[in-house]
């Protein structure tokens, strides 16, 4: 069953499409499908998450089947499929991660952070989840935040509070 959030229509703004139409333009007539990555991207970065009229509203606007763009939006972990918190905090835990703590690092958001994996703080601000190889097995444990996907490597408790109060005062 859909949540309710996922069966409220979905309008794009007059700004996202112009967004959209910029990204479509770079490809030629007849491989616009090409353009779907870059504007599930921007549908995430306008709601912090891609719902599934929002997925059926790029389907419309590409002229492809809402299926063809569910494969993708599910296949790459990249795009999230309920709500998010403003900063996405992800935590690799693969195993050279989680041998130098990453395991510690998730709990230590689910304390901190009042929430548990997957869930999204009352202010909205932050959601965590712990993620596969982020390519940086020396320099464990790591963490991205998106929607800049910025890196940040060994990491400890105190680095991880420092991360989180430099993100809600920059909010």
């Amino acid at each position: 069953m859909l949540k309710v959030e996922e069966q409220t229509p979905v309008v794009f703004s007059s700004e996202l499409l112009a967004k959209f139409d910029e990204v479509k333009s770079r490809y030629p007539e007849g491989k616009h499908k090409s353009a779907l990555l870059p504007l599930l991207h921007l549908v995430q970065a306008e709601y912090l998450w891609v719902s599934t009229p929002a997925m059926d509203k790029v389907a419309e606007y590409l002229n492809i089947q809402p299926i063809e763009v569910y494969e993708v939006a599910t296949f790459y972990t990249m795009y999230f499929l309920k709500p998010q918190g403003k900063y996405a905090l992800e935590v690799c835990r693969t195993g050279p991660c989680c041998l130098v703590g990453a395991e510690k690092i998730l709990s230590h958001l689910e304390n901190r952070l009042g929430v548990k994996e997957g869930e999204v703080t009352a202010d909205g601000l932050f959601s965590f989840r712990g993620v596969e190889c982020l390519a940086a097995c020396g320099f464990g444990p790591v963490l991205q935040i998106s929607p800049e996907y910025t890196f940040y490597e060994n990491l400890t408790t105190d680095s991880v509070d420092k991360l989180i109060e430099d993100l809600k005062n920059k909010s």
